[in-house]
């Protein structure tokens, strides 16, 4: 393939993941506010509606059909117009019906966008300098977490939600519709299988995948609430935390990259497992604030090595296989989101540390499954 070709393609997606990371920060930075102070939401709405965002990544594996009528490059970005179109209808339609339509059409656009970006990321780049892309994406998209986070600090108390909501969305959207206009596929590349694929020898990864979805749920819908339930941060707190974190990643992301292709992807995620039981059962036992923060943003450095998985993948896999087993695996992966947060709850009500010393459990089986993974280093 032609250098020039590939470096258009890092552009065109360095670009998108961007936009695409912009956009959910700022729905998520904006929504429970939103919801509260302007809706009028309370808790079980709020909840329906973390469900019903879960529900695109649930149902990526369309995205095989979807490559049949559109090429793979053009959907991301027709992706990203639908994510900027889905923020900037969210103002005009302040109610819970209204937030539902406007999270589904947000949610279809980032979560379309992810699934294309991994495939076209592992079919673009080989296997020496995929982690490196994949790295550098996730660099480039704290950075763009933190610049969202810092301009919504200054323009909240001069613009209503309606005028923030159109603000980024429709600078989203024009993004995607440049990109629409772009062609950075290259005609060589290897044909895509198109139909989905489900293939026993991929089984490790299948269910790498699918644990890091329960790792991520039991993260995103219980450590943020032990915070503020049992140590009492304020939303200043978890703001300082939220900087610290994107500004981490935005260094250690490149080093993750190098590691794996040094390294390899066993030892990598050897690594992250290991810690995250510790890290689990540390939430479960701790007692200080600060150590709490502490495991916070360990927790979120280890998140960015589920990468490995992607890598991984791409070694063993039929090149012909990625796009298919890229929209499957991310179903795979959002599964856990449909299942973990009702029955995580419950057992909360029970005991707080049970969904924890749970995750420190899935952290232990994962540890011992990825000693399977045989993949020949590749050198430099």
């Amino acid at each position: 393939m032609p250098d020039y070709k590939k470096e258009q393609m890092y552009s065109y997606l360095i670009v998108l993941t961007i936009c695409s990371t912009a956009g959910l920060q700022c729905w998520l930075t904006l929504f429970d506010n939103f919801s509260v102070n302007i809706v009028g939401l309370d808790g079980h709405h709020i909840g329906a509606l973390q469900s019903v965002r879960e529900i695109p990544g649930f149902l990526a594996l369309l995205v095989t059909y979807v490559i049949l009528i559109i090429k793979e490059h053009k959907l991301s970005a027709l992706s990203i117009i639908i994510l900027g179109a889905g923020l900037f209808a969210t103002g005009f339609l302040p109610s819970f019906s209204g937030l539902i339509f406007t999270t589904l059409i947000m949610s279809f656009g980032f979560h379309y966008y992810e699934t294309t970006n991994k495939s076209l990321t592992l079919q673009y780049f080989d296997k020496l300098t995929s982690p490196l892309v994949l790295s550098a994406q996730r660099s480039y998209a704290a950075a763009a977490s933190i610049v969202v986070g810092i301009i919504i600090f200054f323009i909240a108390p001069i613009f209503s939600y309606k005028t923030m909501y159109i603000i980024f969305g429709g600078m989203i959207g024009v993004c995607g519709v440049w990109a629409f206009t772009k062609n950075p596929a290259n005609k060589d590349i290897i044909p895509q299988k198109k139909q989905l694929v489900l293939k026993k020898e991929y089984w490790l990864f299948y269910f790498l995948t699918f644990m890091a979805g329960a790792r991520r749920q039991i993260f995103m819908a219980f450590a943020v609430f032990l915070l503020v339930k049992k140590f009492g941060f304020s939303v200043q707190n978890i703001a300082l935390l939220f900087l610290l974190n994107n500004g981490i990643n935005f260094f250690i992301n490149p080093l993750i990259g190098k590691f794996i292709v040094k390294y390899g992807e066993r030892k990598l995620l050897s690594i992250e497992y290991f810690f995250l039981i510790l890290v689990f059962i540390a939430y479960a036992f701790v007692d200080s604030k600060l150590m709490v923060g502490i495991l916070y943003i360990l927790d979120h450095i280890f998140f960015n090595f589920s990468t490995g998985i992607s890598t991984y993948f791409q070694k063993i896999a039929d090149p012909r296989d990625i796009a298919a087993s890229a929209a499957v695996g991310f179903t795979i992966n959002h599964i856990a989101a449909v299942v973990l947060p009702v029955i995580g709850g419950l057992l909360w009500m029970v005991d707080y540390k049970i969904p924890f010393l749970a995750g420190a459990f899935f952290s232990f089986i994962s540890l011992c499954l990825v000693q399977f993974i045989r993949t020949e280093k590749i050198p430099s």
